[in-house]
């Protein structure tokens, strides 16, 4: 639609021309390795030959002398030409190794905790946690503080790029922060090893991650699985997904191919949903969980979502406000700051940062 096939095509073209120089290069320079060993070998025979022409320069020599050099001479000639093969094989596996090498050099996830999380009590404290990405030159969180009581709540709302997702990344240590610190239940998180750490937090985002394998599979998927059936028709159910799921040939034995590709956005967001549901973490974090979804599909899994949310610590990021008008604690952001937080009424009442974007959201729906 944006009028882009000629501009596709010549970049397609200029690459495979580039493409096609290089390989010819390559089988150029194959091809002419062969004849010319072969010729820098008949040479060398020549001169050996020659020599033992010339008595006056290397003296007397018998023919069987003479016959066993010659031979000597023409054996080689073709572990020569051989090993100028290799010299391909090595260049392309050193192409090759340098991505390879690449990952294997990567500066692995730090894991240096020794405290197993058992028990969660859910109280999160961020003490001015500073954050700023390996390509940034900017913060993306300045001065972040925070506390969230066990079974709360909270709620982050604010303009793109205001540091929302950073926030809810940094909770399961996808990253690391700045400087400052995130506690759970008085302890630094890093002082927790990451797979008991991980283990208590259930995660919905909008970028749902799908494997090709079949339903039941990417629900129950790696600590969860084993999961009975009954157990996955129920989760399915209350994140409005086993009706799609039965209109499947296979149903939860269909597959779905890389990423999910044979379902819509909100059939993805739906599994990721019933993933979160059956996992039933003690800590819950909802980045934009439903955003993929109707209307009625969102009212429906969003009711499961309150029962889910009781009795746990929760955090939710979402752009339509109606959906978090009933947490605990309303956090505004912008540009890595606080800059509100309270109750939606008592925000509402403030008529600050918060009461714009509600207003503004509200003239959007109507």
């Amino acid at each position: 639609i944006f009028g882009g096939e000629k501009y596709e095509q010549e970049r397609f073209q200029g690459s495979s021309e580039y493409n096609l120089i290089q390989s010819l290069k390559l089988e150029f320079t194959k091809m002419i390795s062969t004849p010319v060993i072969q010729l820098l070998v008949a040479l060398s025979i020549a001169i050996l030959i020659w020599l033992a022409l010339a008595p006056d320069v290397i003296g007397d020599m018998t023919a069987a002398q003479f016959v066993v050099i010659i031979t000597a001479a023409s054996t080689m000639a073709k572990p020569i030409r051989q090993l100028t093969q290799v010299n391909e094989k090595i260049q392309r596996g050193l192409a090759a190794s340098r991505d390879l090498f690449t990952i294997m050099d990567s500066e692995p996830e730090k894991d240096e905790g020794e405290r197993t999380l058992e028990k969660v009590q859910g109280e999160l404290v961020f003490k001015d946690v500073r954050f700023r990405y390996p390509t940034s030159d900017n913060d993306v969180l300045k001065g972040f503080n925070l506390r969230v009581a066990p079974g709360q709540t909270v709620a982050l709302v604010g303009r793109s790029g205001s540091g929302k997702s950073t926030v809810a990344n940094l909770l399961p240590r996808f990253y690391e922060p700045s400087s400052g610190s995130i506690e759970l239940d008085g302890v630094p998180l890093t002082d927790f090893t990451l797979r008991s750490l991980r283990d208590q937090i259930s995660l919905v985002t909008q970028h749902v991650t799908l494997f090709n394998d079949t339903i039941a599979n990417n629900i129950a998927y790696g600590t969860l699985n084993g999961a009975d059936a009954e157990t996955l028709a129920s989760v399915a159910e209350k994140a409005n997904a086993l009706e799609f799921i039965n209109d499947k040939e296979n149903g939860f034995d269909t597959e779905i191919g890389d990423n999910g590709v044979s379902l819509s956005g909100g059939q993805r967001q739906r599994l990721a949903i019933a993933r979160a549901l059956l996992k039933d973490a003690p800590l819950l974090i909802l980045d934009e969980a439903t955003s993929a979804l109707d209307n009625e599909s969102e009212k429906v899994i969003q009711r499961e979502l309150d029962e889910l949310m009781k009795g746990r610590t929760t955090l939710v990021i979402a752009h339509r406000l109606s959906t978090i008008e009933n947490a605990d604690i309303i956090v505004v952001m912008d540009e890595g700051h606080i800059v509100e937080q309270g109750a939606h009424a008592e925000l509402l009442e403030k008529d600050g940062e918060y009461a714009k974007l509600y207003n503004m959201a509200l003239s959007d729906d109507h």
